[in-house]
């Protein structure tokens, strides 16, 4: 009788222990995919952790409709900049491209333009800065369908990039850049006057005829010509019977036309194509009858980087290192 209680006993004793040690079981395996979650998501944040750009970190940036300031962080900011500046059709390394440049010329306006702006850094005005867009109006001006994956492309640029821009001598350039050079970039001796920087020389980039860009007319009836030339200039006059009425009398490294002597005045090219609105100074004029035409080639006042220049080397297999020591003279790329 004695061993059958025995047994009885030592029966409810295991039954009662098996869901006890089941448990403990079960709640080490929990605790263990835990813990490995935890460190996975530890790794990711490791990975995907922001560079860290130090005082580069968070620009103002001026926006010159509303003047209202806004901060945003660097390779935010760059996302609006190179969305604006270069077509989302164009070829990756070309953007990558634009994204160092732009880094570059952002950073130098932080170091060297100090108080142009108030207490902002860089305005959005293309004409005074670089351009700049809001994710949402860059949405309004895409195809809906193609949206999500032009922005993608536009922020993976900016990413793969992270950090780089592009030095002389250990300091950033003022990495100026335009539309379409005519095949032949400018030097800023000849846009701006100065003394120049070594690193923006004229160099020749094939290709630029394939795009949209490269050539442009514009046609005033001489009346027109004259009146828009008379805003500035007062004094001017000019005889349509003298067949040296206009005569360009220099071309510069670039092609573009440097001196012109237009009726009783003598302009550079620079001032005649902003008078007349051309999108370049490389052009060549024609009287006939009561007009007189431009013939313009290239887009923009042709200093440093061309963008149809470096998409045509992106289609030709280049890269965006190769692309900017093209159109930079003895640079390097360097990290922040």
């Amino acid at each position: 009788m004695k061993k059958i209680l025995a047994y009885v006993l030592i029966f409810v004793l295991v039954c009662f222990l098996i869901p006890v040690v089941l448990t403990k079981k079960t709640g080490k395996q929990v605790n263990t995919n835990i813990y490995v979650n935890e460190q996975n998501d530890s790794e990711v944040a490791e990975n995907t952790a922001e560079y860290n750009y130090n005082k580069y970190n968070t620009i103002k940036l001026l926006h010159t409709k509303t003047q209202e300031i806004e901060e945003i962080k660097l390779d935010e900011y760059l996302y609006g900049v190179v969305s604006a500046e270069m077509p989302a059709s164009f070829e990756k390394e070309a953007l990558k491209a634009q994204a160092v440049v732009a880094r570059t010329y952002t950073i130098y306006k932080i170091e060297n333009n100090e108080g142009k702006h108030g207490e902002a850094n860089i305005c959005d005005d293309s004409g005074c800065c670089q351009a700049w867009i809001s994710k949402e109006d860059r949405f309004t001006k895409w195809e809906e369908a193609s949206r999500e994956a032009n922005w993608n492309k536009i922020v993976e640029a900016v990413e793969s990039t992270k950090g780089k821009y592009i030095t002389y001598e250990g300091k950033p350039i003022n990495a100026f850049f335009h539309s379409n050079s005519g095949g032949k970039t400018e030097t800023t001796l000849n846009v701006w006057g100065g003394s120049g920087y070594p690193y923006l020389q004229s160099v020749s980039t094939s290709g630029e005829d394939a795009y949209t860009q490269y050539k442009s007319e514009v046609t005033l009836t001489k009346e027109g010509f004259i009146n828009k030339i008379k805003e500035k200039y007062s004094d001017f006059e000019i005889d349509f019977n003298d067949e040296k009425c206009i005569s360009i009398l220099e071309y510069t490294e670039g092609n573009r036309v440097k001196k012109i002597r237009i009726g009783n005045k003598e302009f550079s090219g620079v001032e005649i194509r902003t008078l007349i609105g051309l999108k370049s100074a490389n052009f060549n004029i024609e009287i006939k009858g009561d007009n007189i035409y431009f013939s313009v080639v290239g887009y923009g006042h042709g200093v440093g980087m061309s963008q149809t220049g470096a998409d045509s080397m992106a289609k030709a297999g280049k890269n965006y290192e190769e692309i900017i020591k093209h159109f930079y003279t003895g640079v390097e790329i360097s990290n922040i």
